[in-house]
């Protein structure tokens, strides 16, 4: 079991979906919340979400692309780091412009990494410490139109097994959680980036107004309780997939690529970007 001596938890993000539950969740369980969002709007609104579930966080504003914001962070005294903060750029590999590819990158792999490297060097000092990363079943896969937001997620892998290898000499556990498709808006809102992008419309190789998130997507309950458990360290598991039931899915696209000829389907349009078309958004996983 992992240490459970820790209490003071930092979550990036926090605003909505995972990291929000989570914060209100590991409040309840009686953990010192830091739950931080990104603008100084948001603050307000969740002391009053809070407040509404009858939980106390400590609510902060932390852009993690922010050099002041980070080193602000390193006053607070975390013992936890939720690493959730993120953003999700769709479209072709080929179409995204270079501001967007780069504002993908400091948001979900630079920016984290550098709050981190502050805190997990104090958590050094105190001899403990637990990094959970929010990474994806997209840093283990790929999917058409998610290409450079999967690649942000490969690259929080690599950074996450590394660092538990490096800091396991020094006592500091470090997790990933790897949601799958779930029904929080962000995978929908991905394939909406495309609206405010600065480029010629008629250099793209497809229609964007006519795609959506190319999969049924699951109930974030699973999520939710697995995050705020792996947050707690009420479990122990490096890495924590949901739903579990695409395990097994995930393992086997996983060998995709040892199998694949350079010639496999040429001229013809591969069936994920066919249900891109055909997808409604928000659509639920059926019962």
């Amino acid at each position: 079991m992992s240490n459970s001596s820790l209490k003071k938890v930092l979550i990036t993000g926090a605003g909505s979906g995972f990291g929000f539950e989570a914060a209100m969740r590991l409040a309840q369980k009686g953990f010192d919340v830091i739950a931080s969002v990104e603008i100084y709007a948001q603050v307000q609104t969740l002391k009053w979400q809070a407040a509404e579930r009858k939980v106390d966080l400590h609510v902060e504003k932390l852009d993690v692309t922010n050099d002041g914001d980070r080193r602000k962070a390193l006053d607070w005294g975390v013992e936890i780091l939720v690493n959730n903060a993120g953003v999700g750029e769709g479209g072709s590999t080929v179409d995204i412009p270079g501001a967007n590819i780069r504002h993908q990158f400091e948001v979900n792999v630079t920016g984290p990494l550098l709050l981190t490297q502050g805190i997990v060097k104090q958590m050094i000092k105190r001899g403990e410490g637990r990094i959970v990363w929010v990474s994806s079943r997209e840093g283990l896969n790929v999917n058409p139109f998610t290409g450079i937001y999967s690649a942000s997620k490969h690259a929080i892998e690599a950074i996450a097994e590394t660092m538990a290898y490096e800091l396991q000499e020094y006592n500091i556990e470090v997790a990933t959680v790897n949601p799958g498709p779930f029904l929080t808006g962000f995978n929908d809102r991905m394939f909406q980036t495309w609206e405010s992008w600065e480029d010629d419309p008629a250099e793209r190789l497809f229609d964007y107004s006519e795609l959506a998130f190319p999969r049924a997507q699951f109930d974030p309950e699973a999520v939710f309780a697995t995050l705020t458990a792996v947050a707690a360290g009420e479990v122990d598991s490096f890495r924590n997939l949901e739903p579990k039931s695409m395990i097994d899915e995930t393992k086997q696209l996983q060998r995709v690529p040892w199998e694949r000829k350079v010639t496999d389907g040429l001229g013809t349009r591969h069936e994920a970007i066919k249900n891109a078309y055909k997808m409604k958004p928000e659509t639920p996983v059926s019962a």
